[in-house]
Order: structure tokens, then C-alpha cells, then sequence
């Protein structure tokens, strides 16, 4: 059972009670006390009850407040709670009671402020009652989060002992794997696991909730073999503050109790901007896919006329996680064009039909992805996603460019925008760096820039 759904049960059914009673306590302080009526449950108080209580639940998840939820502290607690407070009230004052008959507008001010004090005390009270039960159990022996140490020199010594001398620690060491041959200096403290070479076979079996790397200077040249065995999007990683400025990363600091260690981030992107982008995929789609009826008639029509074959071309790609899908496109090229093996297309290349090379200057052949991003398979922005066989090749030269199937591949990314299509392997992964740069600074506004510009493209046919 994962160790989070206990917890998670927990604090959902504390915050839709807690948002039901201050939904009841705030209509009762409105009517009694702002507008001097008598309390009377009607149709509003009712439609509140109902209503209410799912919108802050919808807002909290958007927020990401049940992400980790054991690793919800107090301080982080008391921040989501507060700025969800502030946030939720002013919604649902702009949006129901700014209509409200008041008898002067100390009245609105009343109101707000009413609504927000007891949204915030009715719910971060019990939160915070069944945080410190939390934080109390994690705090029991054997109850911490799993961890592993990478490295067993002196350095891992400090930072162990660091760590276990206060009596606050969440962590409940697993043991440790070393470097090399000589990194045994926690024999001892901790049991010895084996080789770092060896870790994906030692933690079959074994749920990892984190691994600190504690390496020294010298190896810092391994330190991205590190980090692509061990970040599987689950496991917390942390490192040591000598080695940030060497990381591909982006870092947090983050102070365990005294031993000050960096958050490593392979994903950068808030929780409430991948649950907005994904909104803008299936919205943006859903719309791209009626409105483009007319030109799909068109374009299959073309794509008969220009050559003997189907209208539409499947291929396996690798998706996200590893994941192979079906990808859409309009077909560009004669049937059969790669008979002999993977081929990637050149400029002039007599395997593209007259109206496949115009389709793909203006990109108009990748339209089809809009289909693929409603299916869950793609989205509108990210890297483009690749065959196996030129990923096991890419892998071989730059093992970075695992990093990129840990997000959806995307229908434009900014190394579409900025190199093209390409046409070698070497040329991938040029095209690779440029991904990798979105990859480690996502946002909304950089997806929206990348499709301005994609358009731009598209309206200028300058496509490669």
C-alpha cells in the first residue's frame, strides 16, 4: 500500500468537513451579524453546502497541496493554507457575495474578512492537528523515509552523523552503495549494499524514498551517471552544497535538521502549471481539431492525389516514461520509403512527395498530433518524441537525453523551433540541447512563446 494513502484519506476528509463548516459558520456570522437578520437556512446556504466545499477541494488540488503529503511540515502547511485561503476567498467574493445588499460598504470589507478567517482557522487547525500526528509517527523507529547514501567516504561519515545526532530526523537509513572499492568508511554505521553499479538490482524489492549523494571532489565527473540511475521521478534526491554549481539540475536548498543538503529537481514546473498546461492541451486541441475539419478534408485529399498509399502515417515513438505510442501525421513520403531500415530525411530527399516537402515546411503534416495530445499521449509543447532506434543510439552518446521522455513529447518544442527537423544523429542531438534547455526551465509563458513561434513558422513556411 503506498504509504501515502492513509494520510491522504486523512486530510481529504478533513478539508471537505472543515470547508462545509465554514461555509455553515461564515453564512450564519453574514446574515446575523453584517446583514441583522435572523439565521435561515435557504436556497444559497444549501447551494453552499453542495457547491462550496468541491471548489476549495478542486483549488487544493490544483495547488498541489496533496502531493507528499509526509512530507508536509508545519511550515509549508501554514504557507499552502494561507495562500489558498486568500486566494479561494477573493473568488468566491468577486464571483457571490460583492452583489450582496449591504448597509455600507464596511459591509463587503466584513465579509471578506469573515469568510477568510474562518476558512483559514476551520481548516488549518485540524491539518495541522493531523500533521503533527504525522510527523510523529514518521519520527518512530524504522517509520522515516528510507534512504541511501551514495558515497562512503568521510564526507558521508560527516553528513550521517550530522543527521542522526538530531533527535528530529525523518530519515531511516537503509544503508549505502559506494563509488569504488575504497569508499567503505561507513562499514560499521551503515550496511553495506554494494556497488553504485549495482543500485538498480539492490532496490528491487527495496522502496526508496530518498538518496543523499555524498561524493567526493574527484568524482564529480560521475556525478550525471548518478543522477539518471537514480531520478525516477518518485525518490527525493539530495546532494551535498559543494557539488550544486556542477549539476544539470535545479536545486533548492533544504535543511534536514541541521545537515544542510540541496534539493535536486529534475522537474521544475509547479504542480498547478502542469494541471493548467494540461487544460491548455485538451482545450486548445479539442478546438484545433473542429476548426481544422475543413483543411484535414483537404490535405487527405492532397495526400491521395500525390502519391499511391495511405492518407495517414503510424509510427512507434517513445512517449513519456518510456511509454511507445502510435503517432499521427499526414504522410509525406512515397510508401515503402524505408525498405532498407531507419532513414531520416534530408533536404531534397526523393523519398518526400511535392506536396509532402510543402506540408512539412509549413509543419502542417504534424496536425494530426492534435489527435494524439486529446489521447494522452502527447502534448501541444514538449520534445519531439523519437523512434527507439535513434534513441538507443543518442542514449549511447549523450545518456542525458533520458531526462527528456520523463514529460510528454510535445506536437513543436523549442528545438523544433530552433533547428528543425533533422538529419543525422549528430543533428539530433544539437537539436537535443535545445530541448533540454526547455526541459530544465518549463513554464506557460515559455510554452506559449515556443507556439508563437511555431506559428510563425507555419505562416511563413520556413520549416526545415
Amino acid at each position: 500500500m503506498n504509504k501515502n494513502s492513509p494520510w491522504l484519506s486523512l486530510f481529504l476528509i478533513s478539508d471537505y468537513l472543515s470547508a462545509l463548516v465554514s461555509w455553515a459558520l461564515f453564512f450564519f456570522f453574514r446574515k446575523t451579524l453584517i446583514e441583522n437578520q435572523a439565521f435561515d437556512m435557504d436556497i444559497n446556504f444549501w447551494l453552499g453546502i453542495g457547491l462550496i466545499p468541491l471548489f476549495w477541494m478542486l483549488l487544493y488540488f490544483v495547488q498541489g497541496t496533496y502531493i507528499e503529503i509526509r512530507r508536509m511540515f508545519r511550515l509549508k502547511l501554514l504557507n499552502l493554507t494561507f495562500s489558498i485561503s486568500v486566494i479561494g476567498s477573493l473568488i468566491i467574493f468577486f464571483s457571490i457575495i460583492l452583489d450582496d445588499q449591504v448597509r455600507s460598504y464596511e459591509g463587503y470589507y466584513w465579509n471578506l474578512l469573515i469568510l477568510f478567517v474562518v476558512h483559514f482557522g476551520t481548516t488549518f487547525t485540524p491539518r495541522l492537528l493531523i500533521n503533527t500526528w504525522l510527523v510523529h509517527t514518521i519520527r518512530k523507529p524504522n517509520n522515516g523515509f528510507k534512504t541511501v547514501i551514495i558515497g562512503g567516504t568521510e564526507k558521508a561519515v560527516d553528513i550521517l552523523n550530522e543527521i542522526n545526532k538530531n533527535e528530529k530526523n525523518v530519515n531511516t537509513f537503509v544503508g549505502y552503495v559506494n563509488m569504488n572499492g575504497n569508499d567503505r568508511q561507513l562499514d560499521g554505521k551503515l550496511t553495506y549494499l554494494g556497488h553504485f553499479d549495482d543500485l538498480e538490482e539492490i532496490s528491487k524489492g527495496i522502496e526508496i524514498d530518498e538518496y543523499i549523494i555524498a561524493v567526493e571532489s574527484s568524482e564529480h565527473n560521475k556525478l550525471m551517471q548518478i543522477l539518471l540511475k537514480i531520478d525516477n521521478g518518485i525518490a527525493r534526491i539530495k546532494t551535498l552544497p559543494d557539488t550544486y554549481v556542477i549539476l544539470s539540475g535545479s536545486v533548492k536548498m533544504t535543511n534536514i535538521y541541521g545537515a544542510l543538503l540541496l534539493d535536486v529537481q529534475s522537474d521544475t514546473m509547479p504542480f498547478w502549471q502542469k494541471v493548467l498546461k494540461r487544460i491548455i492541451d485538451l482545450s486548445m486541441s479539442f478546438i484545433a481539431v473542429i476548426l481544422l475539419i475543413p483543411f484535414y478534408l483537404f490535405s487527405a485529399i492532397a495526400v491521395k492525389i500525390s502519391s499511391p498509399g495511405p492518407i495517414f502515417f503510424l509510427q512507434d515513438r517513445i512517449g513519456k516514461d518510456g511509454r511507445v505510442f502510435k503517432i499521427f501525421k499526414f504522410r509525406t513520403m512515397y510508401v515503402n520509403s524505408e525498405r532498407n531500415g531507419p532513414q531520416l530525411s534530408s533536404e531534397n530527399d526523393p523519398r518526400i512527395t511535392k506536396i509532402g516537402s510543402f506540408m512539412r515546411k509549413t509543419r502542417l503534416d504534424e496536425f494530426p498530433q492534435f489527435f494524439n495530445v486529446l489521447l494522452g499521449h502527447m502534448s501541444i509543447v514538449g520534445p519531439r518524441p523519437e523512434r527507439k532506434f535513434y534513441i538507443d543510439q543518442i542514449a549511447k552518446i549523450e545518456p542525458q537525453y533520458n531526462q527528456l521522455t520523463k514529460v510528454r513529447p510535445g506536437i513543436t518544442s523549442w528545438g523544433q523551433v530552433k533547428y528543425g527537423y533533422a538529419e543525422n544523429v549528430d543533428q539530433m542531438l544539437q537539436r537535443m540541447k535545445f530541448d533540454l534547455l526547455y526541459l530544465k526551465n518549463r513554464s506557460i509563458s515559455l510554452d506559449l512563446k515556443i507556439m508563437l513561434h511555431t506559428l510563425l513558422i507555419v505562416v511563413r513556411a520556413e520549416g526545415k
